[in-house]
């Protein structure tokens, strides 16, 4: 059974967080629905991508498999912003569907109160002392409660390819890795 994944992005998304999340899960042969508010989405880095969907397309019923979200603080803070995303991450926690948030984005889950006591979280740095009353660590990736975090664009590798082994297994995550070099 093919999984799902959606993977929202907006102005100001970390782009290699976005692309090679995106990439990756579609090497697994993971169904990726990237989700936006605008036709071309401009990058912290002035990387433009055009999603698959809009965010008002998605059904408020539709079912993920996991819900991604990468990190650049713009595109976070447009996160906050967006009631339609919310709803759907909130109900997605809600059901015990997996997230991944990496960079700024465990903000958005800490922010939501989404976060259970006792979960362990990572993120960039530059946010840390956001997560007051949790467990905080500097591990590249951490898996805790259902959450999955990671710290930046250059632990996206290991953050994606651990989200792959929990949504397959590790024979697809090895042949995913075989087949990027890695």
């Amino acid at each position: 059974m093919t999984k799902n994944v959606l993977v929202p992005i907006a102005q100001g998304t970390e782009e290699m967080e976005a692309i090679i999340i995106i990439d990756m899960l579609r090497r697994a042969k993971i169904r990726v629905d990237v989700v936006a508010d605008s036709d071309i989405v401009t990058c912290s880095r002035g990387i433009k991508i055009i999603p698959d969907k809009f965010f008002l397309d998605i059904d408020d019923n539709a079912e993920y498999d996991a819900i991604i979200l990468p990190g650049g603080k713009q595109g976070v803070e447009y996160f906050f912003k967006n009631n339609h995303l919310q709803d759907i991450l909130i109900k997605h926690i809600n059901n015990n569907g997996l997230v991944g948030a990496i960079c700024a984005a465990p903000t958005l889950l800490y922010d939501l109160k989404l976060l259970k006591e006792g979960t362990t979280i990572t993120s960039h740095p530059s946010v840390k002392d956001v997560f007051v009353g949790f467990n905080y660590s500097e591990n590249n990736v951490v898996v805790s409660n259902g959450i999955i975090t990671s710290r930046g664009a250059g632990t996206t590798f290991d953050f994606i390819l651990q989200i792959i082994d929990i949504l397959t297994n590790s024979d697809v995550a090895d042949d995913v890795k075989k087949a990027i070099v890695y």
